[in-house]
């Protein structure tokens, strides 16, 4: 019989033991690595990388409704919710990050959102609460990734061939395709290069985003600029809280101790470094998107600026640009949707896979191949049935993404490090985590109150 050569992970995991014991600190025995930590969250990777695949996981096509986040706030209302959601999330991710190192000190490094609840809130919250929420989530960013791809898909279509015949569900479909064939890159750092493309493609659909806006707005095309917030005084108070679910929804991550668990130990400084990182790119890409496309087209922004792009009866950008602005959407979105797939990818080999054989041997490539296919076949039929999933995601993503990524975080400081209740820290971690809750209830009446009214043109399969 032959024999195995040893892991990288193992080998990390080893000597980064022995600089704990050598730093004096007294550290606990790394446990044997489970088939989903050892082959999917593989700690190879650099603070660049890591840059990378957070700005993939955060800055996704979604960002092109913050414009119409705008028109449900006004200019001050958005601008000032815009900037504090995006301190409040570096704050809270480096908080995480901290948390992380500090426990990786100890002995015990933490890979996955559900390790860190089990070991920090108890097994329970790991089990039935944080993993699930998580699972959940992601699996659903991955259908509404794969909605937003057919879609993409059908507006370059039809921009080529306007008497086009072809159905929504079809070019959802094709995108599916391409996913079943990128779900089977073998662990999240493998996603590296593929994502520092989608970090480029961000910025250059935002760019295009942009200039098209302000050329719009420039041009004699121009519609008539209203920033007043429309509606009456109910419709108005849903609106707020709608837009704030929509801001704190483009911030959202819900998987950062995993993307942590991709760098190289020891993890120090390294995750800081890639969140400025992907800061720097979100800085550039909200603002500019979000200021323009509200300047160009005021209250009248739709939910995506790129629908406003196409005018009443013709589009109000050249054809060319308009393809070409879609096409780095529609490359980006696809990057987006395999970093979703992720959690997904690691809980199926944590159970099917065997980590005490090679990671490429038939015994664990038949299992990853036929269930990794299996979950993109599922997210595909789900968009392609419910093409009104952006709804039920808005739910999702009140229950799911605040939770993830504005209170547990706050929480998991306060348990672990125990600041004093006198302390400056201690309270504005209780504050964010406190009107956070709030928000959860409030953002979740807002959805349903949507799904409500969006109900009469809900329909299978629907060619929206």
């Amino acid at each position: 019989m032959g024999t195995v050569a040893p892991n990288l992970m193992e080998v990390s995991a080893t000597a980064t033991a022995s600089v704990h014991k050598e730093n004096g600190v007294v550290a606990n025995p790394p446990k044997e690595l489970d088939a989903g930590a050892l082959f999917v969250l593989k700690s190879q990777g650099s603070w660049l990388h890591c840059g990378y695949h957070l700005t993939t996981s955060i800055a996704a096509p979604a960002l092109l409704s913050l414009p119409f986040a705008l028109t449900l706030l006004g200019w001050v209302g958005g601008l000032i919710c815009l900037a504090l959601a995006g301190l409040v999330t570096f704050y809270s991710y480096n908080l995480l990050s901290l948390v992380l190192e500090h426990q990786e000190k100890l002995g015990h490094r933490q890979l996955r959102f559900r390790d860190m609840a089990r070991d920090i809130l108890g097994p329970g919250w790991g089990k039935y609460f944080v993993g699930p929420l998580q699972f959940w989530i992601c699996y659903g960013a991955v259908i509404a990734c794969t909605l937003l791809g057919g879609q993409s898909l059908k507006f370059i279509y039809l921009l080529s061939n306007p008497d086009g015949k072809m159905k929504l569900y079809q070019f959802i479909t094709m995108f599916g395709g391409v996913t079943l064939f990128l779900a089977q890159m073998p662990s999240f750092h493998s996603l590296r290069h593929i994502n520092l493309v989608s970090l480029i493609l961000c910025l250059a659909f935002s760019a295009c985003v942009t200039a098209g806006s302000i050329y719009i707005g420039h041009s004699n095309k121009a519609p008539v600029r209203d920033y007043t917030v429309k509606g009456s005084a109910k419709d108005r108070s849903f609106g707020i809280f709608n837009a704030i679910s929509i801001i704190a929804t483009t911030y959202a991550s819900g998987i950062i101790p995993e993307i942590q668990a991709t760098l190289a130990p020891p993890v120090k400084g390294k995750m800081f470094k890639g969140l400025c990182v992907c800061y720097s790119v979100i800085v550039t890409t909200y603002f500019s998107v979000a200021i323009s496309g509200y300047w160009a087209f005021g209250n009248q922004a739709m939910g995506t600026v790129l629908s406003n792009f196409m005018g009443d009866e013709k589009p109000l950008l050249p054809t060319w640009f308009l393809l070409m602005t879609n096409v780095f959407t529609l490359s980006q979105v696809s990057a987006v949707t395999v970093v979703y797939l992720q959690p997904t990818n690691e809980v199926f080999e944590k159970k099917f896979a065997d980590p005490k054989m090679p990671q490429f041997s038939i015994r664990n490539v038949v299992p990853r191949l036929i269930l990794r296919s299996l979950s993109v076949v599922v997210a595909t039929i789900f968009a392609a049935m419910l093409p009104f999933f952006g709804d039920i995601m808005a739910l999702f993503g009140a229950f799911g993404c605040i939770p993830l990524d504005f209170i547990l975080p706050m929480i998991f400081y306060n348990v672990t490090f125990k600041p004093s209740k006198q302390s400056l820290i201690f309270w504005v971690n209780t504050l964010i985590a406190g009107v956070s809750f709030l928000l959860v209830g409030v953002g979740a009446v807002a959805s349903v109150r949507q799904i409500v009214l969006d109900a009469k043109t809900y329909r299978l399969f629907a060619n929206m």
